[in-house]
């Protein structure tokens, strides 16, 4: 499973509506199908705004457990 922020909004297959900037947990499939339809950016710049996801993952402005920034 991977945390991913969502571009634009979803509707998982269990029929759940998520807004577009929500962060979701999902399998690498649905990851992949997410990036083919441009709801999940592939990395950084890749998206439609220059803002960069922060979240897991994320190599700059990490804030999360493990990060050295307080």
């Amino acid at each position: 499973m991977v945390y991913v922020k969502l571009e634009s909004a979803w509707t998982d297959a269990d029929g759940v509506d998520h807004a577009a900037g929500e962060s979701v947990d999902v399998d690498a499939a649905t990851l992949a199908a997410l990036q083919a339809d441009g709801i999940v950016s592939e990395g950084s710049g890749g998206g439609k705004d220059t803002t960069e996801w922060a979240g897991p993952g994320s190599t700059t402005s990490w804030a999360g457990p493990g990060s050295s920034t307080v």
